[in-house]
């Protein structure tokens, strides 16, 4: 596993631990980061012992947005040549499971950051807002989409047209967090659920999280037929056999991933 600047990475028993470390700049997201996550998650997606990953962020902040000292003197054509933020795409189709743990700010790019990911987990501290309009800009990488597909027009309206933050109990209310826990306990809850989905068949994670994320895609029949072939596939697994014998034996399943 390469080395990095902008991030930490250490893993075990199948679960990866991504850290944001950029705290003097509440981890603000510069190009080497973006750099960074894509190539780092593109490797764990090859990796064979990792089935899911929890991203955090160092210090107060998960991400306090993109890092507006690197883009504020770029013009059109600069961003528009370089498709900024494209190197995100890379990371939002990483085919295993990710857990956003959201330890402080996530703003801007940092919440487009966390709903990139499958699951956010939310200390009770956490602050959320796309505050993008304060500064001339729009969000950039997904907000708008994304946000909206999650909490619904009016309040990504709200979020996106005021730039206002919300707390965590507010996200939880609307939907834009899987869940919220005391801050102390964040990391812990966590890794506890990467540890319970790390416990299952890599196939059978990865074909969920693919249906769920092309039932915000798809008409209603052919998401219902692109879940069907996926769960007949798995039948052609091993960890199929063993799931199902497991539990008419009443013992716990060995999986293998295959």
């Amino acid at each position: 596993m390469a080395s990095f600047n902008t991030i930490t990475f250490e893993h075990k028993d199948r679960v990866a631990l991504v850290t944001l470390n950029r705290p003097e700049s509440l981890n603000a997201l510069n190009a080497e980061t973006m750099a960074e996550i894509a190539a780092l998650f593109a490797e764990l997606d090859r990796h064979p012992e990792v089935a899911v990953t929890v991203l955090t962020g160092e210090g107060r902040a998960f991400a306090a947005g993109a890092d507006i000292k690197e883009m504020g003197p770029q013009t059109f054509s600069d961003v528009y040549l370089t498709d900024m933020f494209a190197g995100w795409d890379g990371f939002a189709a990483s085919r295993k499971p990710i857990i956003a743990a959201v330890n402080g700010f996530a703003l801007g790019g940092g919440c487009e950051l966390a709903m990139m990911c499958d699951l956010i987990i939310a200390s009770d501290k956490a602050k959320f807002g796309q505050p993008e309009i304060k500064l001339g800009v729009t969000p950039g990488m997904g907000g708008s989409i994304r946000l909206t597909k999650a909490v619904g027009k009016a309040k990504a309206m709200d979020m996106v047209l005021t730039g206002r933050m919300i707390d965590a109990a507010e996200a939880d209310r609307i939907g834009l967090v899987s869940r919220v826990v005391p801050h102390d306990t964040l990391m812990e809850e966590a890794m506890k659920a990467a540890s319970e989905i790390a416990s299952y068949s890599l196939p059978s994670l990865m074909a969920a999280k693919e249906m769920v994320g092309r039932a915000l895609e798809l008409p209603t029949t052919e998401g219902v037929r692109f879940e069907r072939r996926l769960f007949q596939g798995l039948f052609g697994t091993k960890d199929q056999k063993e799931g199902m014998e497991a539990f008419t034996e009443k013992r716990a399943p060995k999986f293998i991933d295959a």
